[in-house]
């Protein structure tokens, strides 16, 4: 398999993420809206979800995706399950875990529903941005 292929099931699997926290932060803001119909918050639950998300692929995600990228390029005979390491699928299993205890921990309570979704659109949008770093690097 190439390296390209790799790559692109990595960065297929980043906007799967994104994908799935961002409609799952929607989801949350439907049901705060429907506990308290019409107030500003879950707009503002948008945008401060959105900035930090920014600030977090500045700092983080941004460099986690050059160096998964890096990894791959330096693998000899790539396989399509070395698009992350084992940690990652790890990390990634237990942030799958944790958001569905906070998801069902937050239901019926307003400002943890939003809590919850700012945390969801921060990740949703940490991991959007941070991706131009697979495009960019595409080869």
């Amino acid at each position: 398999m190439s390296t390209r292929r790799v790559k692109t099931v990595a960065a297929l699997i980043w906007y799967a993420g994104g994908t799935a926290l961002m409609l799952k932060g929607w989801r949350l803001l439907a049901e705060a809206n429907t506990l308290q119909p019409d107030l500003v918050w879950p707009w503002l639950a948008i945008t401060a979800g959105v900035l930090i998300g920014m600030t977090k692929a500045k700092l983080l995600f941004i460099r986690s995706c050059r160096k998964n990228l890096e990894r791959i390029d330096a693998l000899e005979h790539p396989g399509i399950w070395q698009c992350f390491r084992p940690r990652f699928f790890l990390f990634l299993l237990a942030m799958i875990m944790a958001g569905a205890i906070l998801s069902n921990q937050a239901q019926n309570n307003y400002l943890f529903l939003l809590g919850v979704a700012v945390l969801d659109f921060s990740i949703a949008s940490a991991l959007y941005v941070s991706s131009y770093v697979f495009w960019r690097n595409w080869k």
